[in-house]
């Protein structure tokens, strides 16, 4: 049986590929245990069926964002990377500034995709974040605000059918041996 998803179907017949997720939480004041964005998206990501390649906590700096995400890409044991927190429009929020450069290629798509799912919880409060994606030497990297509510929308209703193999028409883990193609 086909299961609906925005923007297409799962194909529940077949066997999902499982995905090797990194979780990074960007932030001054939470630690292992107040890090609920990041386990919200850590425990969202083994109900789907894929693997919690690892999980870290780095406060906004722009050094420690890149040094943690270049060492996972770097680790070659990583699909996606997906960052919680660090996307507002605060002076202390610097994950798009800290990301951005990295890309090799971004994934313009899905800041309008997460604002209108955002759109539909939040209203206007939209518009504080500045959520990103973009592709690292052949690693996605999804950037969310640190809210528990943003975290369980972008997974919930942009990233996880994507990140599904069974989705169709298409998904992202269809193209991951096609990323680094010159």
């Amino acid at each position: 049986m086909n299961a609906f998803t925005p923007g297409g179907r799962i194909d529940e017949s077949q066997a999902i590929r499982p995905v090797r997720i990194a979780v990074l939480t960007v932030s001054d004041t939470r630690d292992e245990e107040s890090d609920t964005s990041g386990h919200v998206l850590a425990e969202r990501i083994k109900t789907a069926g894929h693997e919690l390649a690892d999980k870290g906590i780095v406060k906004d700096d722009v050094a420690q964002i890149r040094e943690q995400i270049k060492a996972w890409v770097a680790s070659g044991s990583v699909d996606a990377i997906i960052t919680t927190g660090g996307t507002g429009i605060t002076g202390r929020d610097v994950t798009p500034e800290a990301v951005e450069p990295l890309f090799d290629k971004k994934i313009d798509g899905f800041s309008v995709i997460f604002h209108l799912v955002s759109y539909q919880s939040v209203g206007l409060s939209t518009l504080q974040s500045r959520a990103t994606a973009g592709i690292v030497d052949g690693v996605f990297v999804f950037c969310l605000p640190g809210s528990n509510g943003a975290v369980k929308d972008g997974w919930d209703k942009v990233i996880s059918a994507q990140l599904d193999s069974r989705h169709g028409p298409c998904n992202m883990v269809e193209l991951m041996p096609r990323l680094l193609e010159q």
